[in-house]
Formats: structure tokens, sequence, C-alpha cells
């Protein structure tokens, strides 16, 4: 099967959570003898073209964003892919599927679908509405119509939880026989051979103290202040505790400004951008993952630390409420609220036993549900069942070749 994603960021280009996902199953399509095409935006650095192992990987010029609008600029860059996607397809041949990941490339996914004829599926992993709570203005409007046109557009509609297809149900109104829902993985290899640390570990912690760990943007759904907000009551109940937050975001200032407000910047280290291979040995120190969240349609990152062998707290929100079962493989808190989080965190604390306990639980989990393998199966499901869709309905857009052809 040849198949064409489209989406506007792949590694080394990270913007979110959707990066790692189109990475992870377009390689493993590509492992089990696909041929894997993603046309996405350029890095600096990285290379136009490239046979990332599985994947072949186009990287497309666009411009600079600083330039234009948002909106404006995601137009710009629709542009490039179609015109980049269009002479991929002249020379290499038709694909049988093109996925579309997120409303960003909406546009150019439409585009080709009708001029090639090839049916479309998309993938929705957040939803304009649920980041902001509803739409509240003329730019959030002008999004989550794309994002209906898109899915009105796509044959299925893929979403990463039960939580996002009841969204994308009330949202955009779509039929339940229209969305899949297929969870996302994580590479459970992500930290082998990596161990603790205890002399990296000294750098953010003393051998006594315990280390609270979040990793994300630092934006207001992230949950980050509720977080800030719990600490004084988890200091109160356990004195030898670290906090480490690690990511960057447009809060990383506000954030600095209240723990000094509040009396505990001693308590709390910023780590800025920090890069993969610290990432991973951050982790392998943490006592406690903590993801407080306020909207997350799924949650790697709790998977992550699942992976790493650490405890969970997440919020009782989206997909994260439903990766944690609560006492069980992790703790769960009331989302939004700090005096709930501040009892989980010290239950992990104060529990070491249990803690154990849900580790190892949270990782039988992952490796017997999250795996790539079982998602990526369950996605090449839906592939085929819209190609076998499409020959049955005799589904057909006449090219604009073949339109052109009938000219002359």
């Amino acid at each position: 099967m040849r198949i064409l994603m489209l989406s506007w960021e792949y590694p080394p280009r990270i913007v979110g959570g959707i990066s790692r996902v189109v990475h992870d199953l377009a390689q493993k399509v590509g492992e089990q003898g696909n041929e894997v095409h993603v046309v996405t935006c350029y890095e600096q650095g990285a290379k136009d073209i490239e046979k990332d192992k599985n994947v072949f990987v186009h990287r497309i010029h666009t411009y600079d964003v600083s330039v234009y609008n948002f909106v404006d600029w995601v137009l710009q860059l629709n542009f490039a892919l179609l015109e980049y996607s269009i002479k991929l397809i002249n020379e290499t041949g038709r694909f049988d599927i093109i996925h579309a990941h997120d409303w960003i490339v909406a546009f150019a996914c439409r585009a080709l679908k009708n001029s090639f004829s090839i049916p479309q599926v998309c993938t929705i992993h957040a939803t304009e509405h649920g980041r902001n709570w509803g739409i509240h203005n003329d730019m959030q409007r002008y999004i989550s119509g794309v994002e209906w046109w898109l899915t009105f557009e796509s044959w299925r509609v893929i979403v990463n939880s039960e939580y996002m297809k009841h969204e994308t149900n009330k949202v955009f109104q779509l039929p339940d026989d229209k969305i899949r829902v297929i969870p996302n993985g994580v590479d459970l290899d992500k930290f082998k051979g990596i161990e603790r640390d205890l002399v990296f570990r000294r750098s953010f912690a003393a051998d006594n103290e315990k280390i609270v760990f979040f990793v994300g943007r630092l934006v207001n759904e992230k949950g980050v202040h509720i977080l800030v907000d719990a600490i004084p009551k988890i200091v109160q109940h356990y004195n030898d505790v670290k906090f480490v937050i690690a990511g960057k975001g447009p809060q990383l200032e506000y954030l600095k400004g209240k723990v000094w407000t509040m009396g505990i910047g001693h308590r709390v280290y910023f780590t800025g951008y920090i890069k993969d291979e610290e990432l991973l040995k951050l982790y392998k120190c943490a006592d406690v993952a903590v993801f407080p969240s306020l909207y997350e349609p799924f949650g790697i990152v709790a998977l992550e630390g699942m992976v790493a062998n650490i405890p969970v707290v997440v919020s009782d929100t989206g997909g994260l409420g439903e990766i944690v079962y609560h006492g069980i493989d992790g703790m769960k808190a009331y989302t939004g609220n700090a005096n709930s989080l501040a009892d989980s965190i010290l239950e992990i604390l104060h529990n070491p036993d249990k803690a154990e306990e849900m580790k190892s639980k949270a990782l039988e989990k992952v490796n017997r549900i999250y795996n790539w393998d079982t998602i990526t199966r369950q996605t090449m499901e839906v592939y085929q069942e819209i190609i076998d869709d499409c020959k049955r309905n005799q589904w057909k857009t006449d090219s604009i070749a073949e339109q052109l052809k009938g000219l002359y």
C-alpha cells in the first residue's frame, strides 16, 4: 500500500504531540512493507528529502510565519504542500490513501483527494472548541469551521480516545459510524539503556529529596499553574521534595514569578527547553510524574512516564482519565483542583510500596494496549476498510488530468 501523510510537524520539527505520533505511526506502517511518504514543513538543519528508516520524508520551505498572521501562513503552507504533492504524485504514481493530521493541512488534502481520486482519512488530535472551552472569537470560529470541513471531506475520522469521539460527535455532529477510536502509542524501548544517573540528579535535588516532575508546553491547558498551587500543601506534609518543570511556552515567565511570589521559588527548578537525551535522564531521576492538564485529548507524556517506570499522577480529564485507573496503575486528581492534586502526589510520596505496585501495573498496561504494533494494525484496518468501501461504492471523482484529456 502507498500512503501519503500530510502533517505540519515531523521530527526534528516538534511543536506538540502530533510530531511524535506521525513519526511513530509512519515508521511502523513503513516497517510492515508499505511505502509511506510524509510531506511536512522544513526545519533548519534537516534534509529537504530523505529516507528516514522506513519513511520517505519531504520537507517543504514556506514563508516565515512571523511575516504573516497564523491563518495566512497556514494558507501559504497548504499551497506549498499541494504544489509539492502534485509533483510527487506525477513523478512517483498515485497513492492508495491520503492521511491528514489535523486542520492545518486540510486544504491541500482535500484538493489532492478530488484531483487524483484518492480517498482521504484524517486524524483529529484536538479541537479548537476543546482547547478554548468553546468558540469565543472569529479566529476560533474559522479554525473550528476548517476542522469540521476536514472531517466532512474524510472517509473516516480517527480520534485517540473515547473522550475525543464524544467531542467530535458533539462539536461536528459526526455520526458514530464515521469515527474510529485508535489510541496513541509510545515507544516501549524509549528508555532502554537509560539508568538513574545520581550525578545528573544532584543538579536538581539532594539525594534525600524526592523529585516531582512535569514536562510539557507551558500553556494554560496543561495546568502547570495548578501544580504550582499544590506545592505549599505538599511541602507542608512532605518536606524533602523538589519540583522540576521542563518545557517552554508563553506561561514560563509568569510561572517563574508566581513561585517566588508564593515563597516556594527555592523548591522549583524550571529547565526551559530540554534536549531529548536530558529529558530521558530526567524521567529516570524522577520519583513522581505529574500531568495536571485542564484539557488533554490523549496524553502521551503519561504513557512515557509509565514506560520510564515512574508512578504518575494525572488530572481526570479527557484521554488522561482513560489511561489511568485511580489507585491501580496511577493516581487521578479532580481537574483544576490543586488540593486534590496535592493529595494524589502525597499518596505516592508517603506510600512507596503502593507506588511500586502501581508502576508495575502501569508498565504492563502500556505494553499490552499502547504498543505501536497493535495501533498500526488498527490503523491499517481503517485504511483497508476505506479502500474497500471506495471500490464497493465505485467512488470516483474524475481527476483534473482526465478531464483535460477529454477537451482535446
